[in-house]
């Protein structure tokens, strides 16, 4: 595994992991079980990451890109990405080394550039779903991994305004199948009030709050851990996706990966 000099931030995110919301800690664990497969450091490309606060410690080299801050909707729910965002992360983090401000459905990026392209709830904010993934699709190496997640639509009602649609299971199966070699989907996060609770916002100047929303992510990961609940289309509330490029141009070919 590669070592990084990690950033005062960057120790105390660590520290604090396991206060932090289980989505974005099963996230991290994948990356890490992906990146630690080679002695090669690994380009990941993280698409709509914002902050990216999944990829802390990670070792590889990290690009994000993100659409630019601008419409009403972007900036009540604090969607897309600021100047100001990323002079913060430039102090903050040691393994990002570059910001796009860019659309991932016409990105411009090289072909087969990336190890692998993370994507956390951002495919339901996409109007050209098939579009976006088959840019994903074409700046991944061959081999190379995509890990997303989404709105479990089996069970979670779409109310965001901002949500052009929340996949099924057998949906988002069939829309990655399509494009990628190997796909997995599965539930994820149980739902409930420690769930809610978790969601809530940290701030010093409210250490009651902050600490009864640490202790929420805490219930809630326990309760996220049951081996059942990856197969449980009810009471989850994402899909988390990992999809594989293949290694040759024919998806159908069973030794393609081999």
């Amino acid at each position: 595994m590669r070592i990084f000099n990690l950033t005062g931030y960057e120790l105390l995110r660590r520290g604090v992991e396991p206060l932090l919301p289980p989505l974005y800690r099963m996230v991290r664990k994948k990356l890490l079980t992906e990146t630690r497969k080679s002695t090669s450091l690994f380009r990941i490309l993280d698409v709509g990451g914002r902050k990216s606060p999944y990829t802390v410690g990670v070792g590889g080299k990290i690009t994000v890109i993100d659409l630019p801050r601008q419409s009403e909707i972007q900036k009540a729910l604090n969607l897309g990405i600021t100047d100001s965002i990323v002079q913060q992360l430039q102090m903050r983090r040691s393994n990002i080394e570059n910001f796009i401000f860019g659309d991932m459905t016409n990105s411009g990026l090289p072909d087969n550039e990336y190890d692998i392209v993370v994507s956390v709830e951002v495919l339901e904010h996409v109007a050209q779903d098939e579009l976006f993934l088959r840019e994903v699709s074409r700046v991944l190496k061959p081999g190379g991994c995509f890990l997303m997640t989404t709105p479990n639509g089996d069970f979670v009602v779409n109310r965001n305004p901002d949500h052009k649609r929340h996949y099924k299971r057998t949906e988002l199966v069939g829309l990655l199948e399509d494009i990628f070699g190997t796909v997995e989907v599965d539930y994820a996060i149980a739902g409930g009030k420690y769930r809610k609770l978790g969601l809530r916002t940290w701030s010093a100047t409210r250490p009651v709050a902050t600490a009864l929303s640490a202790i929420g992510n805490v219930v809630n990961l326990i309760q996220s851990a049951r081996p059942s609940l990856s197969a449980s289309a009810s009471g989850t509330h994402h899909l988390v996706a990992v999809a594989r490029k293949p290694l040759c141009n024919d998806k159908g070919l069973s030794k393609c990966a081999e």
